[in-house]
């Protein structure tokens, strides 16, 4: 048996889970504990704390998924003044191999670790076995990438393609293109800025303004809330979260129009991704926003849009698309990425 330390480094919370493994490949999960990053200088003295506590011997392998880019084996966190390298790691840590990687390629690793019920079929399609895989994810932000098959393994590639251009498709959209380049005073507007959380929250307020539909007082509150703490690390609300539950539960006019452009556009740049790849390994659609408004992407519109691409209509129908609904996909991922060492 293998000892396997994983880690999913985000800026508010890191969890870490020790694994086993043996020659089956299967990972039998030994303890698993959760902390807030903002508490501990360092990733060092909370591995170290963690595995005191866990009890176990030194792990020989760890991987740990960054909120951030990975540059040569290094990392800056995004939101934590966290300085991490592999080679400082393994000599303070004494594990003798360690990898980081981007939190979206432990994505892309992790859904070799799924079953059945960690996935939600939108769009059965026709699998070939051989073809790129593709992910796409809404949460924070927007992160995209794709898998290909080299030998028996496939082999992650994360991308930037949530900063592509948005790219407008009707009047509607092209009004909210105009808004956000005038709210921003910016030149260009960037997929992310539609297609995430943030996202939500900047469609709410277009559709707002130009008076689509009358505020609920609980909505403009949370939203009034947010605006007011814009700049402060850490918020009080996420106006994100309270738009799509009350989209989901139908109880305003105004939530639901902006979750109805915000599916639209998500099921657009899915399509666009899929048009690049010709994903007919599949097209998973990973991040924190899908799960948490489901019936609202189950209605047809998203689908609708992602195959809404003229003559390569028929092309995108033959993608099959699933919906990753278990949260810790990226910890999965970690601990897989980790046995490969």
């Amino acid at each position: 048996m293998t000892l396997l330390l994983a880690g999913d480094i985000g800026g508010t919370k890191t969890i870490l889970r020790l694994v086993e493994t043996s020659n089956s490949s299967e990972l039998q999960t030994v303890y698993e504990d959760s902390y807030r990053s903002g508490d501990f200088p360092d990733l060092v003295p909370m591995v170290q704390q963690f595995l005191l506590k866990a009890n176990t011997a030194t792990p020989q392998k760890a991987c740990f998924a960054i909120a951030g880019p990975v540059v040569n084996n290094t990392a800056k966190l995004t939101n934590l003044a966290w300085f991490l390298d592999t080679e400082r790691l393994q000599q303070e840590l004494g594990i003798a191999a360690i990898s980081l990687i981007n939190d979206f390629a432990a994505v892309g690793y992790g859904i070799f670790g799924l079953s059945s019920p960690d996935l939600l079929t939108l769009q059965p399609g026709k699998p070939k076995p051989e073809a790129p895989i593709a992910i796409i994810g809404a949460g924070t932000g927007l992160g995209q990438g794709f898998l290909i098959k080299q030998g028996n393994h496939y082999q992650v590639f994360p991308s930037e393609g949530g900063h592509t251009d948005f790219a407008p498709r009707n009047e509607l959209e092209f009004q909210l293109l105009k808004y956000l380049l005038d709210k921003h005073d910016i030149q260009r507007v960037s997929v992310e800025r539609v297609v995430s959380g943030l996202g939500i929250v900047a469609i709410y307020q277009f559709l707002r303004d130009r008076k689509h539909a009358t505020e609920s007082p609980e909505i403009a509150q949370a939203v009034r809330t947010w605006e007011q703490e814009a700049g402060q690390p850490e918020k009080s609300v996420d106006p994100g979260a309270v738009i799509g539950k009350a989209a989901v539960q139908k109880s305003d006019r105004l939530s639901e129009q902006t979750l109805q452009l915000f599916v639209d556009a998500y099921g657009a740049e899915a399509g666009n991704l899929a048009l690049k790849l010709l994903p007919y390994g599949g097209l998973y659609i990973a991040g924190g926003i899908a799960p948490k408004i489901l019936p609202l992407i189950q209605n047809g519109s998203f689908l609708l849009n992602f195959t809404q691409k003229g003559r390569m209509r028929s092309l995108l129908e033959e993608v099959p698309v699933y919906i990753i609904l278990n949260p810790q996909v990226g910890l999965i991922g970690a601990a897989l990425c980790a046995a490969r060492l």
